[in-house]
């Protein structure tokens, strides 16, 4: 962070800020922002060591209103809910592996630079990456999303999920139960946090997230309607091109010509690679993968390899990626493979009690639109009031371009109903 970022921020917040790569709590206190004592219940009630409770906030960024308008034309996104500038924070915090033990991780928490005292919260769950370095809480390219919400008035949490931004470990991919249990404990951190800062949070909850972030926003607006979010009240979901039907729409299409091969043969391999260490799958990559790409396929997925390059180490297509015999098992899934689809494909088995859109575009040759045709089918069946709303002829990436701008004064618009 530059010394202009760092007395950006400080000016805006009105006090200083410790000097140094981190703002621990004690360091809070000692700079007279009220912190939390190690053991001392926190703004939720919490005592040190437990799930979401904060171990350091690092300012990261400070943009103008004009900088995040500039920044959001740039990307070809709408940028008229834009109000204020916003100051950005990487926060670390206590959470839990997929096993249930003590963890920590990081993530992105923005706030408008101007405003209101109370701020309402945008969860915002980012899309597929396996280098941790692209995470929000760390790379600038990461936050747009963030930052045009934060813009409009609210306090946005942007978990980078465990494994990846300086979160220790390697990141299970799509394993929906965990990226929910950092998504909510990024949420109590973000209180916490955001009253370090000298603001404070509401607990209305607004819900979002692109491409495996769709996904996750959507199984975590059902733990927080289902009360494992203590605080926070769920007001709207807005989930962009996820891969909500696993089994019935995206695994498929990775053998009948819905998913472009690249983008396929990236998202099999980061899939089996994860799932292998949390649904046995194989016992040797070579069971899955034809060489020369099962000697370097989990060498890849390690979480210091650029996106691109692991593209490039890999077969062209699905089918010159797998042996014949998982090919096959691949059409028709059993074991550990069956056991991962099915683990991690209920996002929209439930009943929300609040407005649900969910936002796709029909030549999104990365995750199908059909993924949030068969979502809105299962949500309705429960009684859930949802739209499918398609923006157009677009492709993936495209997809959360044209949907942002919408979202963002869908939000604005106070209940969203």
């Amino acid at each position: 962070m530059t010394q202009d970022t760092r007395n950006t921020v400080e000016k805006q917040l009105g006090r200083p800020i410790r000097k140094g790569p981190a703002v621990t709590l004690g360091a809070l206190a000692l700079v007279g922002v009220a912190g939390v004592a190690p053991g001392v219940p926190g703004a939720d009630g919490q005592r040190s060591g437990e799930r979401g409770e904060v171990v350091s906030v690092v300012p990261v960024a400070a943009h103008s209103r004009t900088e995040v308008a500039r920044a959001l034309r740039a990307q070809h996104i709408g940028a008229a809910p834009v109000r204020y500038g916003v100051l950005a924070y990487r926060v670390t915090y206590r959470t839990v592996d997929p096993q249930g033990r003590p963890t920590t991780a990081t993530g992105l928490l923005t706030v408008p630079s101007g405003g209101g005292h109370r701020l309402g919260l945008v969860s915002d769950t980012h899309g597929t990456m396996a280098n941790r370095s692209y995470a929000p809480s760390v790379a600038e390219a990461a936050r747009t999303q963030s930052y045009l919400f934060a813009a409009t008035g609210r306090a946005v949490a942007a978990p980078d999920y465990l494994g990846l931004g300086e979160g220790p470990g390697r990141h299970p991919y799509m394993d929906t139960r965990s990226a929910v249990t950092a998504s909510v404990d990024m949420l109590h951190a973000s209180r916490t946090a955001a009253g370090l800062l000298g603001r404070s949070l509401t607990g209305d909850l607004y819900v979002t997230g692109f491409s495996q972030g769709g996904q996750v926003a959507m199984a975590l607006a059902r733990a927080v309607q289902g009360g494992d979010a203590a605080g926070f009240r769920l007001k709207a979901v807005a989930p962009v091109a996820g891969p909500y039907d696993l089994q019935g729409t995206e695994e498929p299409a990775l053998t009948d010509g819905r998913v472009n091969d690249v983008s396929g043969v990236f998202y099999l391999s980061y899939f089996l690679v994860a799932q292998n260490r949390l649904h046995p799958i194989y016992k040797d990559p070579a069971e899955v993968f034809r060489q020369p790409y099962a000697g370097r396929v989990e060498r890849l997925f390690d979480g210091r390899h650029k996106d691109e390059d692991i593209v490039r180490r890999l077969a062209p297509t699905v089918r010159q990626l797998l042996t014949d015999r998982f090919y096959r098992q691949l059409r028709q899934p059993t074991g550990g493979l069956l056991a991962a689809l099915r683990a991690n494909g209920h996002a929209c088995d439930w009943k929300p009690e609040v407005p649900v859109r969910l936002y796709a575009g029909n030549r999104d040759t990365d995750v199908p639109i059909g993924n949030a045709r068969t979502c809105a089918r299962t949500l309705a069946q429960r009684g859930a009031r949802v739209r499918v709303l398609e923006v157009g002829p677009v492709d993936h990436f495209g997809s959360d371009r044209a949907a942002l701008a919408g979202i963002a004064r869908w939000f604005s618009g106070g209940t969203a109903r």
